[in-house]
């Protein structure tokens, strides 16, 4: 067996592995990145694309922000459009100047993938039976096969980055765990198309037939999703039925002016809410999808990982430059804290926008004033808004 040794070893060359990476190596501390899959995997998942302000200043500050600024688009707000009725959330306005930027996962992952090259930093993708060891103690290590040949990777901390169905989480006595979780009763059929998008903002369609969002990636590309049934499959639904389907939630004005196509990638996503408690086990620290996972509806996904990344990367920055070990144990609280509030808000976009087959109608109706209250009240709008552009990022102490 090989022996290697970095400081900080990250499981998962996704975006909040590679941003991990690149903020650490940027600090001068040594990583290296364990990924089973190749690049161009990776790149092939298609994934959100709704950035908060956080994490747009993530990426500059780790020095991958250049091709985003260049050509991210800036939201300002975004439409609701509730049974017809259109509701614009004046993001800008409501919450002192913040935006969001529209700029897809796959490209985040690009440019953090293309960063981490130029510095000269280690990845190793196609890795095999990746196992985290002696995590509770001073000195944890990382075994994995690649090309046959197996390796032992030393080093002083472990990050898991690889997602839910990673082995970071797995390899944590089920015992020392707590899982809260809430599935859904359907999904989202999600297709992206080469085709202008239908609104210059976001639109969240609430409508008696079903949830729809109109979302994009670029000016040309387009993500349209819409709410099915579980159980639904991706060869019930022809181009022609999913567009036809899109046109009926929407209100006739945005219907009228829909640009259709070919899709270039369809899919279907369950809808899931699942934390795990704590977030760390000893010397191993769960980040994002590893940790979490919302409901797309509030485009918190992503953003979470990010969060994470930061509350992580300060911690180890102290622990380096000033020995702060005192520090690694406020990870998971810190995290936490953030974690529960974009669930609490991605359970309440998802509550209030989507079709409920199991709701009676006495809940049908309080949903819907619910809904109403925050819309019609500035309070409500502000609500929405501060939370859609994302919470601020806790200090570590």
């Amino acid at each position: 067996m090989k022996t290697l040794k970095t400081q900080v070893a990250i499981i998962g060359a996704g975006p909040s592995g590679l941003l991990l990476g690149q903020l650490l190596h940027n600090a001068g501390i040594d990583t290296l990145i364990l990924e089973r899959q190749t690049p161009d995997y990776v790149l092939g998942r298609i994934r959100a694309g709704v950035l908060e302000q956080g994490m747009v200043e993530l990426l500059r500050k780790a020095g991958a922000g250049q091709r985003m600024d260049a050509e991210g688009l800036i939201h300002n707000g975004f439409e609701l459009s509730l049974d017809g009725r259109q509701v614009h959330i004046d993001l800008h306005a409501l919450t002192g100047g913040k935006t969001v930027m529209i700029y897809g996962q796959t490209e985040v992952t690009r440019d953090l993938m293309a960063a981490r090259q130029i510095a000269g930093a280690t990845t190793l993708y196609g890795v095999e039976n990746v196992v985290p060891h002696a995590m509770k103690t001073a000195e944890p290590f990382v075994t994995f096969e690649k090309d046959g040949e197996s390796y032992r990777l030393d080093c002083d901390y472990i990050a898991g980055c690889d997602g839910f169905h990673g082995v970071a989480r797995q390899s944590i006595p089920a015992d020392s765990l707590k899982i809260f979780e809430r599935v859904y009763p359907f999904g989202w059929l999600g297709i992206l198309a080469d085709t202008p998008p239908v609104h210059e903002e976001l639109v969240y369609a609430r409508h008696p037939r079903g949830f729809a969002l109109c979302s994009m990636r670029s000016s040309t590309r387009t993500r349209y999703y819409l709410q099915v049934p579980t159980g639904e499959t991706v060869e019930q639904w022809s181009d022609q039925r999913f567009w036809e389907e899109l046109k009926s939630r929407l209100p006739a004005e945005l219907a009228e002016t829909l640009v259709t196509g070919p899709s270039i990638e369809k899919s279907i996503a369950p809808l899931r809410s699942f934390v795990v408690e704590p977030m760390q086990y000893g010397r191993l620290f769960l980040v994002g999808d590893a940790a979490h996972i919302v409901p797309p509806t509030g485009a918190k996904g992503l953003n979470l990982a990010a969060s994470d990344v930061s509350t992580l990367f300060d911690i180890l920055l102290k622990v380096y430059r000033e020995d702060r070990l005192d520090l690694l144990e406020k990870y998971s609280q810190i995290c936490l804290r953030r974690v529960w509030k974009a669930e609490r808000f991605s359970w309440w976009m998802t509550s209030m926008l989507h079709r409920f087959d199991d709701h009676d109608g006495f809940s049908q109706r309080v949903a819907e004033s619910e809904l109403a209250y925050f819309v019609d009240s500035e309070a409500g709008r502000k609500t929405i808004a501060e939370n859609y552009v994302g919470l601020p990022y806790e200090p570590i102490e």
